[in-house]
């Protein structure tokens, strides 16, 4: 193989058509492949101005609330009816008269709330008749749309909330409310900033949106092939090899990308084929690649852009969150990195001889530049500037960084399709935001969320383990097939109240809600980026994802770790304690790769997989006596395994 080729997919090592794998599982990726020109330029004028509306406001300032997301929300569904086929039958080269009609009454709404803005706000409460069937209409279009884009999960959900606000007073008690009319629901919904017009779809507006544009750019530029490339360099001559490089380039692009999803495919093209070659078995290298993607959405500085909202949500610092996740995420990677190093060394796995790999040296000269960018919004985002302008401005500097070297020059054709592709990229989230605006916004109306921490604190008879163990399970189920973004906003108003009431720090209570939510995503039955990394390894869905669960597993343990010892966190802990707290929790990461895998310098029995276990339990524990025990524990397995293994090689020689 030459060395170029490792740099991207070739006919070699891309074994499925990732995009129709891209399809199955995510349904934000299903675009119409229009052939009707007018309709083309159409698109790519609403994409494009879209783009250049929300550059534009970042710089000059956002327009009035109420008017800067319907803006927003309505020409993003005017593409999404314009993009996405109604069912699988409908016509995949061209909208129909009523996609047209439908992409027509969504620019109404925005012009709606421009030409009657003043009266809809001296109305406020007292609604007439064309605010009532505006607001039946925008309910409806996002219904629809998110029905088309997030598929029919998310759709539902809205839904049955919104017949919940009606139909209050004739449920359980311990669910009941007073009710609502549907005229009140409705203009809820549309005429305030607490329904579809809140704050899930004002964080797409402003942060999402552009940093999604971000991630288009850097797409552009060949960002990718150099996280491959610089990942295979490091790692790729390593034990496993091609499974690390899936770890550490999927961990790059996973920050960035807010779809784990999409970053399956995009690095498990090029990965999961290389993984299977050197050994790994189908359904192991699809698991690598799923955990590995839903991990950067813990990973700073971006965290699929989910960072920027908790900062907003809680009135905390963005610094200062993008630091509180480091250790977490770091940990999260070397337990999946582990994991994957004991299976290479227990299979005698080797890496990819050196000779077809790309050299460190001549990747960073081809496209090193790139990194640029990312340093810049690094050093804004820490510097004090507000998100919106630092992701500016880091677009801006990928233009101008990016005509270093030919070959990741942007013309201006390339310019306004980075436009058009991070429009496109932002419709599946914003849809999700728009349709999670109607279920907080019913949430908020009925007080649904107390009665939801009311019940988990019942389940959880009052005991803190028990209440983390039942918010575990809510966050997973509340996050079921969603991006990390609806699912943080979800979770955090719904199942993180709960953990208030036994005196957690909000912060430490969103983290913890919102590991779990994006855990969904591994978590059969429903478990959308494993399925899509067995896609494209070939392997059994439901295989893969306990499988990449099991990978996961330090991510599982962490955010017990970090209720129970905030220090994780950098919460409120001096630098020794949070040296000690990593230490150990890094030790029991390892003590619980080697109970799963089995294996440490040679196998593993049963019963000292029994040791490792509970010497993990112990070290992630945060207390004197159990750190104790776990060292002890761990210590012992380690002379026990290393002369255990002596022994052998002596006897094999």
């Amino acid at each position: 193989m030459k060395k170029e080729s490792l740099g991207e997919p070739s006919d070699t090592t891309v074994e499925v058509d990732s995009q129709k794998i891209l399809e199955k599982f995510d349904s934000e990726s299903r675009f119409r492949n229009l052939n009707v020109m007018w309709m083309i330029r159409l698109v790519s004028v609403l994409s494009v101005g879209l783009a250049l509306f929300h550059l534009i406001t970042s710089f000059t300032g956002p327009l009035v609330t109420l008017q800067h997301r319907s803006v927003h929300t309505g020409v993003i569904l005017a593409l999404v009816f314009l993009l996405f086929p109604s069912r699988k039958k409908a016509p995949q080269q061209h909208a129909t008269v009523i996609d047209f009609l439908l992409a027509v009454l969504s620019i109404a709404t925005i012009v709606y709330i421009f030409v009657d803005y003043m009266n809809i706000v001296q109305r406020a409460g007292l609604p007439n008749q064309t605010d009532i069937i505006f607001s039946f209409l925008v309910v409806m279009l996002v219904l629809e749309g998110g029905r088309r884009v997030v598929g029919l999960g998310l759709t539902v959900m809205s839904s049955l909330f919104l017949l919940y606000a009606l139909f209050g007073p004739y449920l359980p008690t311990v669910i009941a409310h007073r009710g609502y009319s549907i005229v009140d629901i409705l203009t809820y919904m549309y005429l305030t900033t607490e329904g579809i017009y809140g704050t899930a779809i004002g964080v797409s507006a402003t942060y999402i949106f552009l940093f999604v544009l971000f991630g288009a750019f850097l797409n552009r530029t060949g960002m990718g092939q150099l996280f491959n490339d610089s990942a295979m360099a490091i790692a790729g001559h390593t034990s496993g090899g091609p499974a690390k490089v899936g770890v550490i380039s999927s961990g790059f692009l996973g920050s960035i990308n807010g779809s784990a999803i999409a970053n399956v495919v995009t690095t498990g093209a090029f990965t999961i084929p290389l993984m299977k070659r050197t050994g790994y078995s189908k359904n192991f290298s699809g698991a690598v690649e799923a955990a590995a993607s839903v991990g950067g959405q813990i990973l700073p500085p971006v965290m699929g852009a989910t960072a920027f909202i908790m900062a907003e949500t809680l009135g905390m610092a963005y610094s200062e969150i993008a630091l509180a996740a480091i250790i977490p995420g770091v940990l999260y990677y070397l337990g999946v990195i582990f994991v994957v190093h004991l299976r290479a060394k227990k299979l005698g796995l080797q890496g990819v001889s050196r000779e077809e790999l790309p050299q460190m040296k001549v990747v960073m000269k081809e496209r090193g530049h790139l990194i640029i960018p990312l340093v810049i919004l690094i050093y804004m985002l820490f510097g004090g500037f507000t998100p919106i302008y630092a992701a500016s401005w880091a677009i801006i500097s990928t233009v101008v960084i990016a005509m270093f070297r030919a070959t990741t020059r942007l013309n201006f054709k390339n310019i306004l399709q980075a436009l058009e592709e991070g429009t496109r990229n932002a419709l599946g989230v914003a849809m999700a935001c728009a349709m999670v605006g109607i279920i907080v916004g019913v949430a908020s109306l009925t007080g649904f969320g107390l009665k939801m921490t009311s019940a988990i604190l019942i389940l959880g008879n009052d005991m803190l383990i028990l209440t983390l163990f039942f918010t575990m399970i809510a966050s997973i189920i509340l996050g079921m097939g969603l991006p990390s973004i609806p699912t943080y906003i979800i979770t955090s108003s719904m199942a993180a109240p709960a953990l208030l009431s036994f005196g957690i720090d909000p912060f430490v209570s969103h983290m913890f809600v919102f590991y779990f939510g994006i855990f969904a995503n591994l978590t059969p039955p429903v478990a959308l980026a494993a399925f899509a990394g067995a896609g494209i390894a070939g392997g059994d869905p439901n295989k893969t994802g306990f499988i990449s669960l099991k990978l996961a597993a330090a991510g599982i343990l962490v955010p017990y770790v970090f209720v129970y010892a905030p220090e994780l966190l950098l919460q409120n802990a001096s630098f020794g304690e949070v040296v000690w707290v990593t230490f150990t929790t890094t030790l029991g990461i390892l003590a619980l790769g080697v109970a799963l895998e089995g294996y440490l310098f040679t196998d593993v029995n049963l019963f000292f997989r029994l040791i490792a276990a509970v010497s993990a339990l112990t070290l992630i524990i945060p207390t004197g006596v159990t750190d104790v025990i776990g060292l002890t524990l761990i210590v012992s397995l380690v002379i026990m395994q290393a002369l255990h293994w002596k022994r052998y090689s002596v006897s094999t020689a």
